[in-house]
């Protein structure tokens, strides 16, 4: 069974900093983009943060670009978000999402767009002030 294990949110300060993991089963990284979304309450769902382990390339969403850094383990079929300068409007459900490789590779907004074939349960992060 394909699934993803997403882990390490919490309740931090401003400033502070977090280290999501993404623990894919079922799947090899190699073949599948792995993506970071968030969803704070009463707004709609946001891609954060984008890749594709086989080359290497990343995609970070404005709100997140110098603070955030994606990566991944291949022996441990784990992606990372390690979140730096956290603020206030960071909280948010962050969920871990694979899709196919191939259909990323147009970057920009397709890493985001269109449906994500796998969703691992969300993992809560709260920043407060």
């Amino acid at each position: 069974d394909v699934q993803l294990q997403a882990s390490g949110g919490g309740l931090v300060q401003t400033g502070r900093s977090l280290r999501l993991s993404c623990a894919a089963s079922g799947f090899t990284l190699d073949d599948y983009a792995i993506g970071w979304f968030r969803q704070a309450p009463g707004k709609e769902r946001e891609g954060v943060s984008f890749i594709t382990s086989s080359d290497g390339r990343t995609y970070y969403a404005d709100s997140v670009k110098g603070r955030f850094t994606i990566s991944s383990d291949n022996a441990k079929n784990t992606v990372y978000l390690r979140m730096n300068s956290l603020k206030p409007e960071d909280t948010a459900v962050y969920y871990c999402a694979a899709d196919p490789a191939f259909r990323r590779m147009m970057g920009g907004s397709n890493w985001y767009n269109g449906k994500y074939i796998y969703w691992g349960q969300g993992t809560q992060v709260t920043v407060s002030s």
